[in-house]
């Protein structure tokens, strides 16, 4: 089983920043994809940023610009860097990896976090 864990969330005012992680733990072999993606009460799901191994990074529109995403082979964690923080990316991200869990046949699964939430309000 593999586990996620987000931090990093809370209340902020307009302009702000925070930086979101989620440490990855368990039984795997490697991580391909790492993602954050969010969701806002009664909007549907977004992925807001991705990061993979041979692969350019991806950010929503919305967020180009003002997030980074980060990640860290060595100890499995993904960071999301959020800069000149809007009330519209109030939501809850969740934090989204795509994991080897077997090497002979290859076969990879997605994992998800429980969600950390961010609130960006005067």
């Amino acid at each position: 089983q593999v586990q996620l864990v987000e931090s990093g969330g809370g209340l902020v005012q307009p302009g702000g920043s925070l930086t979101l992680s989620c440490a990855v733990s368990g039984s795997f072999f490697s991580l391909y994809d790492m993602a954050w993606y969010r969701q806002a009460p009664g909007k549907q799901r977004e992925k807001v940023a991705a990061i993979s191994i041979g692969r350019p990074t991806h950010y929503a529109d919305s967020v180009k610009g003002r997030f980074t995403i980060s990640r860290d082979n060595a100890n499995n964690t993904v960071s999301l860097q959020m800069n000149n923080l809007k009330a519209e990316d109030t939501a809850v991200y969740h934090c989204n990896v795509n994991a080897v869990v077997q090497q002979v046949p290859l076969r990879y699964k997605d994992f998800w976090g429980q969600g950390t939430q961010v609130t960006v309000s005067s």
